[in-house]
């Protein structure tokens, strides 16, 4: 089981490069970078666990601070947790992840998902309604992109004729896809087109019979991730004996001094996990 990091890459906290050396010079496998391209100043969705915390509208893009981080690192996989591709243009979002995996020397994980808030979606023109089918054509599109010299994609929502785009992403076929969401259909996505399936954890009996649920399904390998999980080693026990693949802890944003505390305080449950 590998341990990562998440983090809110803001403008007013650690910023993406430093951030990134810090957590490879801990031993941490990789860094995952939240994404909202903005909040709506009203909206009626609801945020999902009270206030909703300032950072949500003050972080960086996500695939420059993605580059800073790569930039900044030579081991540490650096990825999406996750990248709302129902408000991004595939072809653009295709490019920007095979630049980031050619630069990175192949170190990019490509979480993606729908989101929750309503309003952002509108704006950006994606009727809720239809955001997971959305999700699905811009997610098989760049796919197309990555594999084919000259790629085209027909579908409801995605439409072009024969393009040509490179570079093509370093690993092949293309970065892993990390299906992110927790919703009754999820698994579905995640066996649609997905390597792997990253919820939050925030129901743990829940993530972890889907889990077998979704490898009872699958008809070929598909690891199970988590992003959240607390800096606790009764939980990484769990999740290690549940058969999980990475488990990712956020940290709170700020300066370098409680970000490092926050750091420790993982490396310590990790250690009571592994006796290290």
């Amino acid at each position: 089981m590998e341990f990562g990091i998440g983090y809110f890459p803001t403008h007013d906290g650690i910023r993406p490069g430093p951030l990134a050396r810090l957590v490879e010079e801990h031993g941490q496998e990789s860094l995952f970078f939240a994404e909202h391209t903005h909040i709506p100043a009203e909206r009626t969705t609801p945020y999902p666990g009270g206030e909703m915390p300032r950072k949500y509208w003050h972080t960086y893009d996500l695939f420059v601070a993605l580059t800073a981080s790569a930039a900044a690192t030579s081991r540490l996989r650096v990825g999406s947790g996750i990248c709302l591709v129902i408000e991004r243009d595939p072809i653009i979002t295709a490019k920007e992840v095979a630049s980031v995996d050619q630069l990175s020397g192949g170190r990019l994980e490509f979480g993606v998902g729908a989101g929750w808030n309503r309003e952002e979606m509108r704006n950006h023109g994606t009727d809720p309604r239809k955001r997971m089918a959305i999700l699905r054509e811009r997610v098989e599109a760049m796919k197309a992109i990555w594999a084919d010299r000259e790629a085209s994609y027909h579908g409801e929502h995605v439409n072009f004729d024969r393009i040509w785009s490179f570079p093509k992403p370093l690993q092949r076929p293309h970065p892993p896809i990390l299906v992110g969401g927790e919703g009754p259909t999820v698994l579905d996505r995640v066996l649609a087109f997905g390597d792997a399936w990253m919820p939050n954890y925030n129901n743990p009996d829940e993530l972890y019979a889907r889990a077998a649920e979704l490898r009872a399904r699958a008809d070929r390998p598909i690891e199970v991730q988590t992003i959240g999980i607390p800096a606790d080693a009764r939980h990484l026990e769990r999740a290690y004996e549940a058969g999980l693949t990475r488990v990712v802890h956020w940290l709170p944003n700020g300066g370098r001094a409680p970000v490092e505390r926050a750091l420790e305080e993982w490396e310590t449950a990790i250690a009571e996990l592994t006796g290290g």
